[in-house]
């Protein structure tokens, strides 16, 4: 049983997380924290497997609560960590992958990406469990390197949280067709600074908040990363990528 700490500063929501975690087999919830000093003191006292963490805490940032969880003075390298935030900016992914996440959520979301998220944590946590003397094939599998990437070439890029167990239902107003288009005209991008989505709008005949929608779903699912490219003046754009 992998027994996970529920850490959110709003109450409503962390009840919701914990009924979502208690209905996924193998998995039940050993607590509930709603600041940092909480989360560290149950992690402490319950030992648990896995910390889902909000980042946006009232005392301390949830990132230095990951650096004290997963840093190298923690019992036994401390709890795994998977971040649930409505931080979407890129320094907060990046802070969270350097620390250690295992996956990062972004808020709001349905229900089943989160079922999605521990599913596939507990698949690779049984992969990790048979690994012996691992080939560099399994390495590869296990630590989410596909085909081409695996081959050995210039760059190789691991995704985190970026392949859920199965298809992510989608969000009401949202249809498979358009879907189809939009992954279809994202993946055809060869360009290494990815689309924004005007490009996206324009290539795929859809409205910029049609084409954006479909894309930030992708980002939330693990179909798509982003990355901002800053100008002279204003809020940096956005830019999609495949994965």
């Amino acid at each position: 049983m992998i027994r996970v700490l529920v850490v959110d500063d709003d109450f409503m929501v962390a009840r919701l997380h914990s009924t979502l975690v208690a209905r996924v087999p193998g998995f039940e919830v050993a607590g509930v924290a709603h600041t940092g000093a909480e989360a560290l003191s149950q992690v402490r006292e319950l030992a648990p497997d896995l910390v889902l963490l909000d980042l946006y805490l009232p005392d301390v940032s949830g990132l230095e609560v990951l650096r004290l969880l997963r840093g190298d003075g923690a019992p036994g390298g401390g709890p795994d960590v998977l971040v649930i935030t409505a931080a979407r900016d890129a320094e907060s992914v990046r802070a969270a992958r350097h620390g250690g996440a295992v996956q990062y959520v972004v808020k709001p979301f349905e229900g089943r990406l989160l079922t999605e998220r521990l599913e596939r944590y507990a698949h690779d946590s049984q992969e990790f469990g048979r690994l012996t003397a691992p080939g560099q094939d399994e390495l590869d599998q296990v630590f989410g390197v596909s085909g081409a990437a695996a081959g050995g070439g210039a760059a190789t890029e691991v995704a985190v949280a970026a392949r859920p167990a199965v298809p992510a239902t989608l969000p009401k107003g949202l249809s498979e067709q358009t879907a189809a288009l939009v992954r279809e005209t994202l993946t055809a991008c060869r360009d290494a600074e990815g689309l924004s989505a005007s490009e996206c709008a324009e290539k795929s005949g859809l409205s910029r908040v049609s084409a954006r929608r479909y894309l930030e779903h992708f980002v939330t699912t693990g179909g798509a990363r982003v990355t901002l490219r800053y100008g002279t003046t204003g809020r940096p754009e956005r830019r999609y990528h495949p994965l």
